[in-house]
């Protein structure tokens, strides 16, 4: 299986985030399904691994929290632009519950995550992106600030790589209180 642990995001704050799907073009925008905010890409793990992080996950404690999406911003490799998001304000309780989750998996036996947590949700990836035109799409767009909602679970997600995008599937939900 190929897992990751996220926030599911509500309805209309997905149908928001789609409406910046236009003006780029060779972007391959993120449906508003598969929108969601990672805390851990797990990858690729055996049916037994994947019962042992759901144990793990289970006995995670924590309070329900607002999160709020602000701003758009890219990420790079090599200096060229890959992928667009949008912003998470950085809040202790997100970064508590990420510490959680990530000290859940390691006890689980999983390694370490290498990358630091940036919180976002990706809105697309990009091939051979016109740099004028994100310049013009960050421009007009990092202002944008949604409603809070409130966090009241985390999710593991399993992913089935498609053809167009991948397919992602809610294998538990884990409770906040």
């Amino acid at each position: 299986m190929r897992l990751f642990v996220a926030l599911d995001l509500p309805w209309p704050l997905r149908e928001r985030l789609a409406q910046f799907a236009f003006g780029l073009p060779g972007a391959r925008w993120v449906s508003p399904e598969n929108m969601h905010l990672t805390l851990r890409f797990i990858g690729e793990v055996p049916n037994w691994r994947a019962e042992e992080i759901d144990l793990a996950l289970h006995a995670i404690k924590g309070r329900a929290f607002p999160v709020v999406v602000t701003g758009v911003g890219v990420f790079e490799k090599a200096g060229r632009v890959t992928a667009l998001w949008a912003g998470i304000e950085r809040s202790p309780q997100l970064d508590h519950l990420q510490t959680k989750v990530e000290t859940a998996l390691q006890r689980a036996g999983l390694e370490p995550e290498r990358r630091r947590f940036t919180p976002h949700v990706t809105l697309a990836r990009l091939d051979q992106p016109a740099n004028d035109k994100i310049t013009r799409f960050m421009q007009g767009n990092n202002l944008f600030r949604a409603e809070p909602f409130s966090v009241e679970h985390f999710t593991l997600f399993s992913s089935q790589l498609g053809k167009e995008s991948s397919v992602y599937e809610a294998e538990s939900d884990y409770r906040l209180s």
